[in-house]
């Protein structure tokens, strides 16, 4: 006679059994081969560009790069030998809860008049915006007054809940007291503000715990307000932080081995900002030769926005802040000498800071206006860009091994950098996002 017990075991033992065969049939599912003709590539390395070429997806990496066009099941074929491929985009300055803020009067409709809640729903449509531009990875420099939904819009595209890029977010952003929208209500009327207010080394670090206790990549702080141009041509500003409130917020992300970027537009907020050794300078309108010298030093990188200033430009000067408009061809002098003093940069453009609706890449045509090549802007937006983001072993360029993250336009974007605004192919991680409409 069998057992109760004897009989119980031999139940487990068949479940066991039986559960560890459909773990190893769902472990030995086949994988997934695309294979991408490309007419050409541009792989992001040193190397020149190679015609026609097929790059190989197994799943959502890079399996193997092959000279010719591979001939393979029609169902796992793209062929876009007719088109250039590129690495995914990488916008490094973004804004995926903010639809545009020319006036303060756009901002402060933004932050009084919508949720938190409905603001997370739009940066749900401008995250895949932002991917269908073909940017696959950002890193999205605060919300502007939403709080930590930057981290939930981020975990739901990590989560296949929606469609985006990779993002590394900042969530809050940091100020003082009286430096940051919202400004100007009477006193006693409560407003809400589009940072996380900070004043003193205490509560600095304080912040910096919070933030990322919630999930912050990145500390973003604004350093500097209140521009001017002096009469020697210098761009002036009123420093935020003191040096030792800068420097407990750099020390205590490094800490934490997070990296710090810094709205610097001017002079004392950069200088600053380099000083307490912040990871990125984001705009730098005016950044003193010195100030350039430490960042090659440093390796602090340059992120300098140049589209969203032009953008603002007339607005703002209308709102009766001229400033604005001369501070383009200081922007120009100061991009140019970034260059010749070999500072790094990558490419970033405030989306957000301008309308959704309008494709990033436009960046790249001032870039190459302000003296870079096409190889160069492409360049910031790929494997600078991703050396900045701490992931140059994921993105960043077309390798074995990497995300397959590609891209595709008509054309030859290193003689025309604007076709980069016409992208019509874009794969995440193996997955066509986006393809060329097919002609009747």
């Amino acid at each position: 006679m069998v057992s109760r017990m004897q009989r119980v075991f031999a139940v487990a033992l068949m479940s066991g059994f039986v559960g560890m065969t459909s773990a190893q049939k769902t472990s030995a599912a086949p994988d997934q081969l695309i294979y991408v003709r490309c007419g050409m590539l541009i792989d992001g390395t040193a190397g020149q560009p190679r015609s026609n070429v097929t790059v190989v997806v197994k799943n959502d990496r890079i399996a193997e790069i092959r000279d010719g066009i591979t001939d393979a099941a029609q169902s796992t074929v793209v062929d876009l030998s007719h088109q250039t491929c590129l690495p995914g985009l990488i916008d490094t300055h973004t804004h995926v809860l903010l639809q545009g803020d020319i006036t303060a009067a756009d901002y402060d409709e933004q932050l009084l008049k919508q949720s938190s809640e409905y603001r997370a729903i739009l940066a749900t449509v401008n995250a895949r915006r932002a991917l269908e531009y073909g940017f696959t990875t950002i890193r999205d420099v605060e919300t502007e007054g939403a709080g930590y939904a930057d981290v939930d819009v981020k975990n739901a595209i990590n989560n296949g809940v929606i469609p985006g890029p990779r993002m590394q977010v900042a969530t809050r952003a940091m100020d003082v007291t009286g430096a940051y929208p919202l400004l100007g209500y009477a006193p006693s009327v409560e407003v809400p503000h589009g940072v996380q207010v900070v004043d003193g080394p205490d509560q600095a670090r304080k912040s910096v715990r919070e933030q990322i206790s919630h999930g912050a990549d990145w500390i973003k702080v604004y350093s500097d307000r209140s521009y001017k141009v002096r009469e020697d041509g210098v761009l002036d500003d009123i420093p935020t932080f003191t040096p030792e409130e800068l420097k407990a917020i750099v020390d205590e992300a490094h800490r934490e081995r997070r990296k710090v970027a810094s709205h610097a537009m001017a002079l004392q907020g950069v200088h600053n900002s380099v000083e307490a050794g912040v990871d990125s300078i984001e705009h730098g309108n005016y950044i003193a030769d010195q100030d350039l010298k430490t960042m090659v030093a440093r390796g602090i990188f340059y992120v300098p926005t140049i589209y969203v200033g032009a953008y603002v430009a007339e607005g703002r000067a209308a709102e009766g802040a001229p400033v604005w408009v001369k501070m383009l061809a200081i922007h120009e002098d100061t991009f140019r000498r970034a260059m010749q003093a070999h500072v790094k940069i990558a490419f970033g453009t405030d989306a957000g800071g301008f309308a959704w609706t309008v494709n990033p890449a436009k960046e790249f045509a001032y870039m190459v206006k302000w003296g870079m090549t096409p190889a160069q802007a492409i360049r910031s937006a790929t494997v600078s860009a991703a050396d900045l983001l701490g992931w140059s072993n994921q993105v960043g360029t077309i390798e074995v091994g990497k995300f397959a993250d590609v891209v595709a336009v008509t054309g030859d974007p290193l003689k025309d950098v604007s076709l980069l605004e016409k992208i019509d192919f874009v794969m995440k991680g193996g997955s066509v996002v986006k393809k060329p409409l097919q002609k009747e």
